[in-house]
């Protein structure tokens, strides 16, 4: 058993202060880039297959059950079991790592794997929710090798598959025949709508000149923390955990959602095109209010970026390699950088403020490790 060494105090990310961004010294210039990697760490594959092995009757069932026909062929479809006119094809995209920590904050509490297949089927279906209108939201045409739902189904089939995703995972959850399927319920009900806020956050600051640091890694948190944080919890809170237990999961998965956040950030700056699989400088090209830039953009002495960043024309591809050595110059990469290690190092002191089996330990930080792509 891994025992608790010290508790945190700090709380979940979004509550606590955000640290000032600080000029980079020119010995930091071009440090490398955490990569996020495509090949899973030794053990994790099988373990990731055993959740799919788990997870895809149930998750077939709960799409039966809950949703209609025509939901339910839209839903088939972008779970990649059926193709557009509806024959199956025997294929399912999807890393499967939301589901896997959800089984794994089972086991943390003492029960088994498969006790906590109502969350991992729940946090699964609020999950493709979240895919079904970032698609539409962001104009993708594509989702793992084929066309999106709403290029297929139109817009609206879309949306309302995923409304009925969501819908469905609320009555995964309330029928479990577990002792804290309310509690549960309601933390995956919260962590929807602080993703949904997250979203909408982000939106709204492609709109605005002036957001500040604290205003974007809250949004952040709750974009892409929340829901990880739910998973790494849900498990637990459905057997009936301690509230400790279960805050400290909790804690930890959005330790690791925001580590996430920050490492694609700096990759979408800084990353190869041959490991990021978009061009180089991607996100400066949309003008993305990303986490390293608006660092940079509140530093002391950024009028020059500023300038450039905000203003209305298109930016070229000059004026790319300037707002990167802007961005970089002001602090911002290191800051990002920084950050990150900060959020994976708080995601430990999570683990081990709680007692845990050493290989459900060990799970946790494998499948954390893959997400940032580093281990812990």
């Amino acid at each position: 058993m891994r025992h608790a060494t010290r508790q945190r105090g700090s709380g979940p990310p979004g509550k606590t202060p955000v640290p000032n961004p600080v000029p980079a010294t020119p010995a930091s210039y071009g440090r490398p880039v955490v990569r996020m990697t495509t090949t899973p760490v030794p053990g994790l594959t099988a373990v990731l297959d055993t959740t799919r092995t788990l997870l895809e009757p149930a998750l077939r069932e709960a799409v039966a059950t809950h949703l209609g026909p025509q939901m339910n062929r839209i839903a088939r479809y972008h779970f990649g079991w059926s193709d557009a006119e509806g024959r199956p094809t025997g294929a399912w995209g999807g890393k499967m790592i939301r589901p896997n920590l959800a089984l794994l904050s089972a086991r943390a509490a003492g029960a088994e794997a498969e006790d906590g297949l109502p969350a991992a089927v729940a946090i699964e279906l609020v999950h493709n929710f979240s895919l079904l209108h970032d698609d539409i939201m962001d104009g993708d045409e594509t989702r793992r090798g084929r066309a999106t739902a709403w290029t297929v189904f139109g817009v609206p089939g879309a949306i309302l598959a995923g409304d009925a995703l969501v819908a469905a995972a609320t009555c995964v959850l309330l029928a479990a025949p577990a002792a804290g399927a309310r509690s549960a319920t309601l933390a995956l009900t919260a962590a929807t709508r602080r993703m949904i806020d997250g979203q909408a956050a982000d939106s709204e600051f492609e709109r605005r000149e002036d957001v500040t640091l604290a205003e974007c890694v809250r949004m952040a948190g709750d974009k892409t923390g929340a829901l990880l944080g739910s998973a790494c919890a849900l498990g637990a809170d459905l057997q009936g955990a301690e509230p400790r237990l279960v805050e400290r999961l909790e804690a930890f998965g959005e330790h690791i959602g925001l580590a996430f956040q920050l490492v694609d950030d700096l990759l979408g700056i800084w990353g190869e095109s041959a490991h990021t699989g978009k061009q180089v400088g991607a996100d400066l090209r949309v003008r993305k209010k990303s986490l390293p830039v608006v660092a940079a953009l509140n530093a002391p002495g950024t009028d020059e970026l500023r300038a450039l960043y905000l203003r209305p024309e298109p930016l070229t591809e000059p004026d790319i390699r300037r707002v990167t050595t802007l961005v970089e110059r002001a602090g911002g990469r290191d800051w990002a950088q920084n950050e990150a290690d900060r959020q994976i190092a708080a995601a430990e002191e999570c683990l081990t403020a709680v007692d845990l089996p050493d290989d459900v330990h060990r799970a946790f930080t494998e499948v954390a490790g893959f997400v940032v792509g580093r281990r812990l």
